[in-house]
């Protein structure tokens, strides 16, 4: 049997909230996009930190494709796990002053000013894919609206073939009238890269635009439960 991308067993990990972060039981299928709602930033911040083994639960297990995140080694075997990652939050840094283009050229190289052209072909290309308008190509990312800087940091969080995007709040600055849109735009993207998806989300506009799946916790407990199409309706 093919190992799922990402599996949580009986976890459970203080964060400061009034009780710890509790996940009985999630698995997440190498071609799955699935959101979780019911996370605060606190809560959703704790939860990719465990999915990408930054952080080792008290309780329980953590295994990405099959892997426990607690038989990591060293700091390289760790870096090397992050790898196949792309994660998408406002924790991920931009560079202000510098455009859309030398950012989405920042996972290829640090030469920026100007980027080598191979390095600019590959950062137009993502600018399309994720739905940046050329206009904006040139412009500082300090320029952009909300929607423009999540575009951003998707691209960059795809730019080297992650097998499993996590996003983190990520829908929280946007105006409401953009969150269908732009969802639907990363669960299109992540459908035709084949990877893995998870939103941790309070956003129930987002999670159902953004995911096939749709699970809410159950803070108490750990639960998942599945929400119906019909729920949103």
């Amino acid at each position: 049997m093919t190992p799922a991308a990402l599996e949580f067993a009986g976890v459970s990990k203080p964060y400061g909230g009034l009780r710890p972060l509790r996940i009985a039981d999630l698995r997440v299928a190498a071609n799955a996009r699935v959101a979780l709602l019911g996370f605060d930033q606190p809560s959703a911040e704790m939860f990719v930190n465990l999915a990408t083994g930054a952080t080792l639960p008290e309780a329980g297990e953590v295994r990405i494709f099959g892997r426990a995140t607690s038989a990591i080694e060293d700091s390289a075997d760790w870096l090397a796990t992050v790898d196949r990652f792309g994660i998408v939050g406002e924790r991920a840094v931009l560079l202000e002053a510098f455009t859309v283009i030398q950012n989405l050229a920042m996972p290829f190289t640090l030469e920026l000013e100007p980027p080598p052209d191979t390095v600019r072909v590959r950062a137009e290309a993502l600018a399309r894919e994720v739905g940046l308008p050329d206009v904006t190509w040139t412009k500082p990312v300090a320029e952009l609206d909300a929607g423009g800087w999540l575009r951003v940091r998707f691209g960059r969080a795809i730019a080297l073939d992650p097998a499993i995007l996590l996003l983190e709040h990520a829908s929280a600055p946007l105006r409401r009238d953009e969150v269908t849109t732009i969802g639907a735009g990363i669960r299109a993207v992540a459908a035709a890269r084949a990877i893995a998806l998870v939103a941790v989300t309070a956003d129930e506009a987002f999670a159902k635009a953004v995911a096939e799946q749709v699970l809410v916790l159950e803070p108490a407990t750990g639960r998942l439960k599945e929400r119906r199409r019909g729920w949103f309706s």
